[in-house]
């Protein structure tokens, strides 16, 4: 992975996080916002700019790409260089999980 793609997105945004989950299977922008919404009981709902948004910057730095077309949906899937920054971000919520846990006890 090179520094800029780690600089850019480690720490990742919550938006950032929750595309790159999702991806892990095919998904398009709008069942994205639905799963998201799901899994945090609604408490974040991603406005279709930064879907969007943040779609298009990933697929252009490698870390999803477009798998196919339907119904004028574009179907994402997460990529290697995604997978690679998404447990890069898991290593570090963990850590500060641990961190916060003795920390407190």
């Amino acid at each position: 992975m090179d520094a800029h793609i780690k600089k850019v997105y480690v720490p990742m945004t919550e938006t950032g996080f929750y595309i790159l989950l999702c991806l892990r299977q095919p998904g398009h922008g709008y069942g994205i916002v639905q799963q998201v919404r799901k899994m945090t009981n609604e408490e974040l709902v991603l406005a279709p700019g930064t879907m969007y948004g943040s779609l298009s910057k990933m697929e252009k730095d490698g870390l999803i790409r477009c798998i196919a077309e339907e119904e004028k949906r574009k179907i994402y899937q997460i990529t290697d260089l995604g997978t690679e920054v998404l447990e890069l971000e898991l290593k570090r919520i963990e850590r500060l999980y641990q961190n916060a846990r003795e920390a407190l006890s």
